[in-house]
């Protein structure tokens, strides 16, 4: 139990921004597949911003970029970052230079063009959904997508931000959390099946794109298919969402 506490603040210390006193134990090592968990904690909090947001009138596209911003904050722009990296290095046609792009931390024309698409997307869906509840699965979803490209796909650097993750993962014990996650929110919320359905298709399909395009995975396309994923998804949800 200690090292599940653990893992669980190694989790919500690197993937967020929120607060932990400094002397509580944590480790990164296994804290990777806690990150679904992770999203549903920034989900819950997310949907309370939106209902303050509705409860003060302000009106919807305005709400939807100040959460979108919060969306952000929370988890300090780690996983926009790692998809506008990704970006720039899949404009580039040498495969060979693709990880040494990708490793630059100035932001190039590609990145910044997807970044502005991603968050363009998230704050037009977000914008036409009346249930705030579904940024739980969104949020969620994402975070499974990036579960799954650590345990099916090889990490591409011997050292990086998310190398620590595929060493110390144990696949497929570790899907455990993931799995009752997704069991509880069938019940507590569920999404109609064609939406889950197609969530679960992005899970699949956006980091073996990834791995088809670079032959295997970094920290910066774990971030890019979080964000990915939960655009997406998040406009697959906007589906029949309008009258």
């Amino acid at each position: 139990m200690k090292s599940i506490w653990m893992e669980w603040l190694g989790a919500i210390a690197f993937y967020t921004c929120l607060p932990i006193p400094p002397n509580c134990p944590m480790q990164l090592a296994g804290a990777a597949k806690w990150c679904p968990w992770v999203g549903l904690l920034l989900a819950m909090l997310l949907w309370g911003a939106q209902w303050l947001l509705a409860f003060l009138h302000v009106p919807p596209l305005v709400a939807s970029v100040l959460v979108v911003a919060l969306w952000l904050g929370l988890t300090g722009g780690l996983h926009l970052d790692g998809a506008m990296d990704t970006a720039d290095g899949l404009a580039v046609r040498d495969q060979q230079r693709r990880l040494e792009v990708m490793a630059d931390s100035r932001a190039g024309a590609f990145g910044v063009m997807a970044g502005l698409v991603i968050l363009l997307l998230k704050v037009a869906a977000l914008s036409s959904l009346e249930r705030g509840q579904v940024l739980v699965w969104v949020l969620v979803i994402g975070r499974l997508a990036q579960v799954w490209a650590i345990a099916r796909y090889p990490y591409l650097k011997p050292q990086g931000t998310g190398q620590i993750h595929k060493a110390s993962g144990v696949f497929p014990r570790d899907f455990w959390p993931s799995g009752l996650l997704v069991l509880l929110l069938s019940f507590l919320l569920p999404l109609p099946l064609g939406q889950l359905l197609f969530g679960l298709l992005l899970i699949l399909l956006i980091p073996a794109w990834l791995q088809w395009q670079l032959g295997g995975h970094t920290g910066d396309t774990y971030g890019a298919v979080v964000e990915w994923t939960e655009a997406l998804m998040l406009v697959a949800l906007t589906v029949g969402s309008v009258n």
